[in-house]
């Protein structure tokens, strides 16, 4: 449900864009009715909240609360209602007022208020998301002893969580580069095109995490697994499938509805193009964790690992947590929920928490992981070796150096010292690290 809640947030983020549109509505109606002012005393009016239709002397116009406030109204509260009294003076106040009746949760809250805590959030979230996959990026790249099928993936993976982040920040900054409304009505091509590409970067996060529990899944219950073959098509599924699925909903869409951004889904049936495939993928992907999880505790009770239940349990738990942000399964909370229900809650959820899940990911499997520690490590060593030849050739060469109270022996010494210390520390090293499971 990330797609619709984030365009939840592009299309109510900002007030006046409500109000702007239900201005534009009140006007159209005030055209398509234009009644006589002889016969109603109260002409149709906007004010700057509600459309109030004409009514005549001592008659009582009844209006729900605005669509701005509709966000912030739970299942289970009634629609406010405003009323207003045509007079011999004209319209009277609304009674109750706005404040009393449509600010259900917090009457001090602006709608504004909370969606931009929420974008702040998000924002920071894939700031920081973005930070740490780029940095995982440069370490599974760099190091070849890194090169497997299983980083593969986890590295397509990273691309498709940094790409969801960029393409956050490219709508946000198309759709709200200014500070007045002329961006609520944004229809240019370039402005869909944005919302297409946000769509697929979505959309790819969504089935590389299918990808990743796949494969694990997988590799617990073959025998005989051919990796690199299979890597081809979890590469042509991961990339190709939301290629697929929006560019058929980019086509039906411009074809059947196409008003706007494309960043609102007044039509749910076209939504289905790709959400049907995303709530898929959770799901398959939540059975595979349920098999994970089953395989794990057959193998945990196995005579051949040692240990008492306590532990068994632990190592169970461990696994289960490092699964769970592998596999987006927090994503099934409100997988089948409907979309205006508990709002606010699933946008705290899914885009506040959701945003940092990235930065989780890089950080249990690479920057926690054995193998990766170990390769840093290893170069470490390396390059202070080389660091203590390369000091010690210098002063050879220049032997004024030695002058300055670090001599030739001195050096030697230290390096001798420094390589007996490694070569003694590297086994005991090797033997209590213990790595993360991949």
């Amino acid at each position: 449900n990330f797609y619709y809640l984030l365009t939840s947030v592009v299309a109510s983020e900002s007030e006046h864009c409500i109000i702007k549109r239900e201005h534009e509505k009140c006007m159209e109606r005030i055209a398509m009715h234009n009644p006589d002012g002889t016969e109603f005393a109260c002409e149709w009016m906007w004010d700057n909240l509600t459309c109030w239709q004409a009514a005549r002397i001592g008659e009582v116009v009844v209006v729900n609360c605005p669509e701005l406030f509709h966000d912030f109204m739970g299942p289970e509260d009634e629609m406010g209602k405003i009323s207003r009294n045509c007079t011999e003076d004209g319209w009277s106040e609304p009674f109750p007022h706005y404040v009393d009746v449509c600010f259900f949760y917090d009457n001090t809250t602006k709608p504004d208020m909370y969606y931009a805590s929420v974008k702040a959030l998000y924002t920071v979230g894939y700031s920081t998301s973005l930070v740490s996959l780029t940095t995982a990026m440069v370490i599974l790249c760099r190091f070849r002893k890194l090169h497997c099928t299983r980083n593969f993936i986890h590295m397509n993976l990273f691309v498709s969580f940094i790409l969801r982040a960029i393409s956050v920040f490219i709508k946000d900054g198309v759709l709200y580069a200014q500070e007045d409304s002329d961006h609520c009505f944004v229809h240019t091509v370039a402005c869909k095109a944005v919302m297409v590409f946000f769509h697929y970067c979505v959309m790819s996060n969504y089935f590389w995490l299918f990808i990743e529990g796949l494969y694990l899944f997988t590799l617990l219950v073959e025998t005989f697994f051919p990796e690199r073959r299979y890597f081809y098509w979890y590469t042509i599924v991961g990339w190709g499938t939301p290629t697929i699925c929006v560019t058929v909903w980019a086509a039906l869409r411009l074809h059947f509805h196409d008003t706007g951004c494309w960043d609102t889904n007044e039509n749910t049936a076209l939504w289905w193009v790709i959400k049907g495939p995303v709530v898929a993928s959770i799901m398959i992907n939540f059975v595979l964790f349920i098999g994970i999880i089953i395989i794990l505790v057959q193998k945990l009770q196995s005579p051949d690992i040692g240990g008492n239940e306590s532990s068994i349990y632990l190592r169970l738990a461990r696994s289960t947590l490092l699964l769970i942000p592998l596999f987006g399964i927090h994503y099934t909370v409100f997988a089948f929920s409907p979309e205006d229900v508990s709002k606010r809650e699933r946008l705290v959820f899914e885009l506040g928490l959701g945003s940092f899940q990235g930065f989780v990911v890089a950080v249990l499997y690479c920057f926690l992981n054995g193998e990766v520690q170990s390769e840093i490590k290893r170069k470490w060593r390396s390059w202070t070796v080389n660091r203590y030849f390369a000091v010690d050739l210098k002063q050879q060469r220049h032997p004024s150096l030695a002058s300055s109270g670090v001599n030739g022996g001195t050096q030697l010494s230290i390096l001798s010292k420094s390589s007996s210390q490694i070569r003694m520390s590297s086994p005991l090293a090797e033997n209590a690290n213990i790595s993360l499971p991949t």
